[in-house]
C-alpha cells in the first residue's frame, strides 16, 4: 500500500501535465487576462507572476478541498460496503478514458459528465462578476478558488482517482499534485500565451496526451 500511495502523487501529477491541453481551453483565458489587465512599467513581471501564482493556487486549493470532501464520503462508503473500492476504481478508469478520448478529438461525451457540477458553477459564477476588476493578488487568489469549481471534466477524472485513496490526506495530496502538473502550462499562458496554445493545440501533441490518458483509465480499471 505504500508503494501505492507513493506512485499515486507523481500519476497524479503527470495526469495534470497531459491533460493541460483542456486546462487552457477551461482556465487559460482567465489566466491570460490576468497578466493583460496589468499596466506595463516597473515590476511588471512581479505583479504579473503573483496574480499569476495566486490565482493558480487558490484554483488547486479548491481542487484539493474537492477532493478531500469526497474522499470523506468515499471512504466512510468503503467502510460500509466491500464493493465500493471496486466500483469506485472502475468510475475513476472510466472517466480518464472519456478524457483521453476527448483530448485526443475522437469522442466528446465527457461533456455530458462536466454537466454534473453546472448547478454549482450557476450558484459560484455570480461571485466571480463581483470581483472584477482583479487589481490585487488577494483578489485573483478568490477568484481562482471559485473558478476551481468550474465544471470540467479532467478535474472530474482525477477526482474519481484521488477517491481511490485510503485516506483523506491522501486524496487532497493527490489532487495536490495533479493541480501542480496543470500549473506549468498554466503559467506559461500567462507569460506567452500565444506560444503555449500553439503548441499544445497541435494535433500530435493532442493525440498523444489522449491516447496516454485513456491507456491511463485502462490500467486503473479493475480487470488490469
Amino acid at each position: 500500500m505504500a508503494a501505492d500511495l507513493y506512485l499515486s502523487y507523481p500519476s497524479a501529477f503527470l495526469i495534470g501535465l497531459l491533460g493541460s491541453t483542456h486546462c487552457l481551453g477551461m482556465c487559460g483565458g482567465i489566466s491570460a487576462s490576468l497578466s493583460m489587465a496589468l499596466p506595463v512599467g516597473r515590476g511588471f513581471r512581479f505583479r504579473q507572476s503573483m496574480m499569476l501564482l495566486a490565482f493558480n493556487f487558490g484554483r488547486i486549493g479548491s481542487y484539493t478541498l474537492i477532493a478531500a470532501l469526497i474522499a470523506i464520503l468515499s471512504t466512510g462508503a468503503a467502510s460500509q460496503w466491500a464493493l465500493a473500492g471496486t466500483v469506485l476504481r472502475t468510475i475513476a478508469g472510466v472517466l480518464l478514458i472519456f478524457m483521453g478520448l476527448s483530448m485526443g478529438q475522437w469522442w466528446q461525451g465527457i461533456r455530458y459528465v462536466e454537466n454534473v457540477g453546472a448547478p454549482v458553477w450557476r450558484k459560484l459564477s455570480p461571485l466571480t462578476r463581483r470581483l472584477m476588476p482583479i487589481n490585487q493578488p488577494g483578489q485573483a487568489l478568490a477568484l481562482g478558488a471559485l473558478w476551481g469549481w468550474l465544471p470540467c471534466g479532467l478535474v472530474y477524472s482525477t477526482l474519481g482517482w484521488a477517491a481511490l485513496q485510503p485516506s483523506v490526506p491522501s486524496a487532497a495530496l493527490t489532487m495536490f499534485f495533479f493541480g501542480l502538473g496543470t500549473l506549468p502550462s498554466m503559467l506559461a499562458t500567462g507569460y506567452a500565451a500565444n506560444w503555449i496554445r500553439g503548441v499544445q493545440k497541435h494535433r500530435a501533441v493532442r493525440k498523444v496526451s489522449g491516447a496516454l490518458l485513456v491507456l491511463f483509465g485502462l490500467w486503473t480499471l479493475p480487470l488490469f
